[in-house]
């Protein structure tokens, strides 16, 4: 059995529009559990930010 929890976090009115426009969900409870489970779900959340490999590549162009 799945154990299910409330969770609740604070947005701007602006961030939360843009997220139900994202996800095409019109309730706020379905953009945000979409939103969640792509971010569980896409291999690209786990890798680093590009702006870090790119320091590191200059870095050792440098050397």
């Amino acid at each position: 059995m799945v154990k299910i929890v409330h969770a609740q976090t604070v947005l701007p009115e602006h961030v939360l529009e843009e997220l139900k426009k994202k996800t095409g969900e019109s309730a706020t409870k379905d953009a945000i559990a979409k939103a969640v489970e792509h971010y569980l779900m896409c291999p690209y959340t786990h890798e680093e930010p590009l702006e870090k490999k790119l320091e590191e590549v200059l870095k050792k162009k440098k050397k």
